[in-house]
């Protein structure tokens, strides 16, 4: 008997003893590393719900939502009473866009402590939220087929006599106009509303007109580029075309989706690209990433920032024009871009994806679903996503998928990289991530891939992140992801 209680004594010292590792790993944010060592411990002492907790907090900073609310799942049924656990659970729910759920778990914490603040402000603040999400979809039952830019009396905004900003020529975006408007933002100025809006009026035109899939034809000895999310790091985007050159019909891009959301500069960000888009439309391409929603936005701050910057309205316009940006580029036929990645059927093809009816938000399964959230994992086969939304596919998923279309290899963002890429899957799945130092806190560098025609390989370059004002990210974003900020 005695043997047995040294035996799990012990277990249970060392259990603590990775669960202070963790915890001094999550401090200096290797998230990763806190990840690994609270599951040591919980391998030790299943049944310890702060372990589950704190890898729970550990999950939602690497975007792991799926996971962190698994593990704060875990943590209220081993100790219905601990209030952390409910904290973080209603975070998770937040983050997932389920905040009908969110709003319980917020009542339960309220409820087990009366007198805390935090907790009431952010009950009333999901039940705010949650009766305004309704009354939008009333209205929008009412109003379907109402565009924004039907209610926007464009002629009758006025330009003041002191503005001295960016101006489009003859309602046109030119280079003059675009190497004004980025020496404006640089210095923190804004674009007028009237022009905003006639830039949001124009692409979201152009985008309409377009495919699901789009192909691109890339000459022999023509360099293309490949950007993964930007996250609203307006400063680290100027730094991409000081390294790369500016876009032009020379120097063609493709942006991998999340252009905004996080990053605290994300009107400029997507401002900046639209414009880009409209001045080269077949030498600067554009991917819808999974932020590019309406949930996504109200989250993490895009929202927020064009109410504050612009108006309500013009929020609402961004989330029309959003729905019909392009889902996938496939470049001479050799090489498919989306934002997320596989499928969780086999047999897709590409005629599949072009077939894709995008004008709506993300649906929670499906192909559109997929090519916005889905991520590669080691394993063979395919898994439940660690987010909550969309699939893992392994490299067999991505070798059946290669070989049935025809394909060298795919290219998808949608993850931080330590240097801003990875080569998985026997170099047949390619992640791009171009946000280095991604929310000012995960120290990775940032990354962009060139290829030519001719051969189609990658080669990449990674750069780490450049000074920006001191408007930290997040700031726009709903409150009641405070937590996870």
């Amino acid at each position: 008997m005695g043997d047995f209680q040294t035996q799990e004594k012990s277990a249970s010292q060392t259990a603590e003893e990775y669960k202070e590792k963790a915890n001094s790993l999550f401090k200096s944010q290797q998230y990763e590393g806190a990840i690994e060592f609270y599951t040591k411990a919980i391998e030790l002492d299943p049944n310890n719900a702060i372990y589950y907790s704190n890898r729970s907090f550990a999950y939602m900073k690497t975007e792991c939502f799926g996971s962190a609310l698994a593990d704060a799942t875990k943590a209220v049924e081993l100790q219905n009473s601990y209030v952390k656990a409910y904290y973080r659970r209603a975070t998770a729910y937040m983050a997932l866009g389920k905040f009908k759920l969110a709003l319980r778990d917020y009542e339960a914490v309220s409820k087990a402590c009366p007198n805390d603040k935090d907790a009431r402000l952010k009950y009333n603040e999901c039940n705010k939220l949650i009766k305004k999400l309704a009354f939008e979809k009333a209205i929008a039952v009412n109003d379907e087929k109402k565009s924004v830019v039907d209610s926007i009396n464009f002629d009758s905004i006025t330009i003041e006599e002191d503005y001295s900003g960016p101006a489009l020529e003859d309602g046109k975006v030119t280079e003059k106009f675009i190497a004004e408007l980025m020496k404006t933002y640089k210095r923190q100025g804004k674009l007028h509303r009237k022009y905003a809006y006639k830039i949001l009026f124009e692409v979201k035109d152009y985008f309409m007109k377009q495919p699901s899939l789009i192909d691109v034809t890339i000459g022999d000895d023509e360099k293309f580029t490949i950007c993964g999310d930007i996250h609203g790091q307006f400063y680290d985007l100027m730094n991409i075309f000081e390294l790369n050159g500016l876009p032009s019909p020379t120097n063609p891009y493709l942006f991998n989706g999340d252009f905004v959301d996080r990053g605290s500069f994300s009107v400029e960000c997507i401002f900046t690209l639209f414009s880009f888009k409209l001045l080269y439309p077949n030498n600067f391409f554009m991917s819808r990433g999974n932020h590019e929603s309406h949930t996504m936005n109200q989250m993490y701050g895009f929202e927020g920032e064009v109410r504050s910057k612009y108006t309500a309205e013009m929020a609402d316009l961004f989330t029309e024009v959003y729905n019909w940006l392009p889902l996938a580029h496939c470049l001479n036929k050799r090489v498919l871009v989306m934002h997320g990645g596989l499928f969780a059927n086999d047999g897709v093809t590409l005629n599949d994806i072009r077939s894709i009816e995008r004008n709506r938000q993300p649906p929670e399964e499906g192909l559109m679903c997929d090519l916005l959230w889905s991520d590669p994992q080691n394993a063979f086969g395919r898994a439940p996503s660690k987010r909550g939304v969309g699939i893992q596919f392994g490299p067999d998923v991505t070798k059946a998928f290669i070989e049935a279309n025809n394909l060298d290899y795919i290219v998808r963002s949608h993850e931080v990289k330590s240097e801003g890429y990875e080569n998985a899957h026997d170099n047949k799945c390619i992640t791009v991530f171009s946000a280095p130092n991604y929310c000012d806190t995960m120290g990775n560098k940032g990354a962009f891939i060139t290829l030519n025609g001719r051969d189609m390989k990658p080669k990449f370059t990674s750069y780490s992140a450049v000074p920006h004002p001191d408007i930290k990210p997040m700031a726009y974003a709903n409150p009641l992801l405070s937590l996870i900020a």
